[in-house]
């Protein structure tokens, strides 16, 4: 049953919280944006291999999902506040490295400061602290949250683009360097505090005597599915974010117009996440993340069909729409089907394998460039991929629906689990 509005956690300070997370994403997540604005800038310096600039992208979303494991245990010891502060400083320090040049600085800046040491003490953990400050809208807050890259999306590719041609992307670089500092320090220390919600031990009498099934089968056998799930449908999500500017300027579309596309790419999809949110909340994360993947597949075969301006634009456009809610709807599902004190490491865990999927799509679209001098083969991949993803969840979602495996009969122990804690 829904939390009244007196046993509820959430605050006017949950929803500050909240934002001040998704600004920080926001900015941070501009640091991983140079590679796709600059990338055949940074390709003609090795021969133009596109595969160079495409695999430092894909070790900062591996470098940022294993950071992820490791810097949510760091937050839970020495405190979000102090976390995001010290990540802030390593995406700094990896962007005044990448600018030493490809391939070996660009690899280890973008792969440890920036991925491990950086956003991987951002991502994860700020998304398993604002799940603590909500309780009756947090498929809401995680879209809100999360939305902070898209935010990024809509704005970054254009400043890029223009500091790019105008200082070259190494000064570029070293400038958002400065600035990631200035925004994110400041926030953090005005806004993380100690979250409300209680989190207790998760061996407790309640949920460990009966050791509960999730939707008729063994918990860890559920997360695995997700887990496989959510990389095979982040391939095929990868490859516009990261390969959108290139495929505009392979058919005759300019770099400003192709990074104005992104831009709309994702600030389409920062406003369709929020609707997302409210989907979430009242559906719930795995039907959710149902009803985004199958509207992926769609749009993915619509990019194979189209090398128009306009109609690149509209593809984007519905790309974004459709994409955009699945991955908050992976968190809230996590949060639905497991304890809040298994989320230290369920949640980061995920996330690795989101980013595995996200670096994996990102490169292997290099790669296929590199090999057939166009990217149609790389988006049949990615919509294979995006095939299996949603017979995945569907079987999922199809057994938390069936009446002997309904997600509502756990969720209802985990809550009164919860509440025990909260009121002990």
């Amino acid at each position: 049953m829904p939390l009244s509005r007196s046993d509820s956690v959430e605050t006017k300070a949950s929803w500050s919280v909240a934002v001040a997370a998704m600004v920080i994403l926001g900015m941070s997540f501009g640091a991983t944006l140079f590679t796709a604005v600059a990338l055949k800038d940074i390709a003609s310096e090795v021969d133009g291999l596109r595969s160079v600039p495409a695999l430092a992208t894909a070790l900062w979303l591996i470098g940022s999902g294993f950071g992820g494991l490791v810097m949510s245990r760091v937050a839970d010891r020495i405190g979000i506040r102090t976390t995001v502060i010290f990540s802030s400083l390593m995406i700094s320090l990896g962007l005044a490295i990448s600018t030493l040049g490809p391939p070996w600085p660009l690899w280890i800046g973008h792969g440890l400061f920036i991925g491990f040491l950086g956003y991987g003490g951002l991502n994860a953990p700020l998304n398993i602290y604002v799940t603590h400050w909500f309780d009756r809208r947090r498929g809401s807050a995680l879209a809100l949250v999360s939305s902070g890259t898209y935010l990024a999306g809509a704005f970054w590719p254009i400043i890029f683009e223009q500091a790019i041609a105008n200082l070259g992307w190494r000064h570029a670089m070293l400038w958002f360097a400065l600035a990631e500092i200035v925004v994110v320090v400041p926030l953090a220390i005005i806004y993380f505090r100690a979250p409300p919600e209680v989190i207790k031990p998760a061996a407790t009498p309640l949920i460990t005597a009966s050791k509960p099934l999730v939707l008729g089968w063994p918990p860890n056998a559920v997360f695995a599915s997700i887990c496989a799930a959510a990389v095979l449908c982040c391939i095929p999500m990868a490859m516009p974010q990261g390969h959108l500017i290139a495929l505009c300027t392979d058919v005759g579309i300019s770099r400003s117009m192709g990074a104005l596309m992104l831009s709309i790419l994702l600030g389409t999809a920062f406003l369709s996440r929020q609707i997302w949110g409210v989907i979430a909340d009242r559906y719930g994360g795995l039907a959710t993340v149902l009803m985004g993947c199958v509207w992926q597949a769609i749009a993915m075969t619509a990019f194979l069909l189209t090398q128009s301006e306009v109609g690149l634009f509209t593809v984007a456009a519905t790309f974004e729409l459709g994409y955009s809610g699945i991955i908050p709807a992976y968190i809230l599902a996590t949060r639905e089907l497991f304890p809040a004190s298994e989320a230290s490491w369920r949640v980061p865990t995920l996330f690795l394998f989101i980013q595995c999927g996200m670096s994996a799509g990102n490169w292997f679209a290099g790669l296929l460039y590199d090999h057939f001098g166009h990217y149609s083969p790389a988006f049949a991949v990615g919509i294979g991929a995006n095939i299996l993803n949603v017979v995945i969840i569907g079987t999922l979602a199809g057994r938390s629906i069936n009446g002997g495996h309904n997600r509502p009969n756990l969720t209802s122990k985990i809550a009164a689990h919860e509440a025990i804690g909260k009121n002990s």
